[in-house]
């Protein structure tokens, strides 16, 4: 089992950055080393050229990253933990796989449509080849599994074609180069929703702060926002049916399955028949509670900038070191002379 996923250092880490990956790279990282795998997780920063960025922004963000995913519990001893940019081999991989990966099958990549909308001329060709990038990133360490949410699947089975396009054109038949990885999609995988619009995800860009729970959200603020956090005027049903057609609510209740780790018709069976103000005091207790021992141990990572930058350069060894075979191998079987 080799695990390889990556998220993007952009923004303040949020609660649904925490529940709907960071609390799986956790178990993933775990499963993998007890079965003697692997799990690499990455820090996607050459994908954030693709959008216009700050340089100082995105330094800082990735060292914050880092802070965030050790603080929740990814743990450098068991997991390559690396930043893109210290590993080469990612964007030489990508280039060599652009002469594989067609125009037709990028421009019918829903994100780069929702992305670039009506002005695709005036994006960046970044925007329109990160899929490549992306393909590049787990090809390159023969992943086996790679989490992904629904909005990501699409990006994962253009990876799977290119690798067998590559495979099928390059090698010879009974030895391809390219494992193709399969989709990893946890079931308890939490979609958490934005506290102002049960329909929207929550997002680091939008800009409501109080759209979403920071990580490192103190207690009064937590409270604050899930306090007036919009629902609706109806108490919560007693079974799951009863929350269709209320996002708001069906995304508060999930918040609270999610961080008890119960499924939804637990947290109906408590609170099922009573108002949101009664819930929404338990659910920010339970968050606060949650919340606290990271946002402590992510302050305390913040302010060491050389164990972060250390963490990030260990893991970024032991990358480049993992990635040289397939690379080397790519090369050849595209007749390509290195000395």
């Amino acid at each position: 089992m080799r695990v390889v996923s990556g998220i993007q250092p952009t923004g303040t880490p949020h609660l649904g950055n925490y529940l709907g990956a960071i609390v799986n790279y956790v178990k993933l990282q775990d499963e993998a080393h007890a079965s003697g795998g692997e799990c690499f997780i990455f820090l996607a920063d050459l994908h954030a050229l693709s959008m216009p960025h700050i340089p100082a922004e995105l330094t800082a963000a990735t060292r914050e990253m880092v802070a965030t995913l050790v603080a929740c519990g990814v743990d450098p001893g068991k997991t390559v933990l690396f930043n893109q940019a210290q590993v080469p081999a990612h964007a030489e991989l990508q280039w060599l796989l652009n002469g594989t990966a067609r125009m037709g099958w990028l421009n019918r990549m829903t994100q780069w449509k929702d992305k670039a909308g009506k002005n695709r001329e005036g994006q960046s060709i970044a925007l329109f080849t990160y899929p490549v990038l992306q393909a590049a990133d787990v090809l390159l360490y023969q992943a086996t599994h790679v989490p992904v949410g629904e909005d990501q699947k699409q990006h994962l089975e253009l990876a799977r074609d290119i690798a067998q396009k590559f495979n099928n054109d390059f090698c010879p038949e009974d030895a391809p180069l390219f494992t193709l990885p399969e989709p990893y999609i946890p079931p308890a995988a939490a979609r958490i929703m934005s506290l102002r619009d049960g329909t929207a995800k929550m997002s680091k860009s939008d800009p409501s702060e109080m759209s979403r729970i920071n990580l490192v959200d103190d207690a009064d603020t937590i409270m604050k926002k899930i306090k007036k956090a919009k629902t609706d005027p109806e108490p919560l049903p007693s079974e799951d049916a009863g929350l269709e057609g209320r996002a708001e609510a069906a995304n508060l209740v999930a918040i609270y399955a999610a961080l008890a780790q119960c499924d939804v018709a637990k947290v109906l069976s408590e609170y099922g028949g009573q108002g949101f103000g009664t819930f929404k005091p338990a659910l920010g207790e339970l968050l606060i509670e949650t919340l606290a021992p990271i946002s402590a141990r992510f302050l305390e990572l913040k302010q060491d900038r050389e164990a972060l930058d250390a963490i990030l350069a260990r893991g970024a060894a032991r990358a480049r070191e993992r990635g040289v075979p397939t690379l080397d191998a790519a090369y050849k079987a595209l007749g390509l002379v290195r000395g």
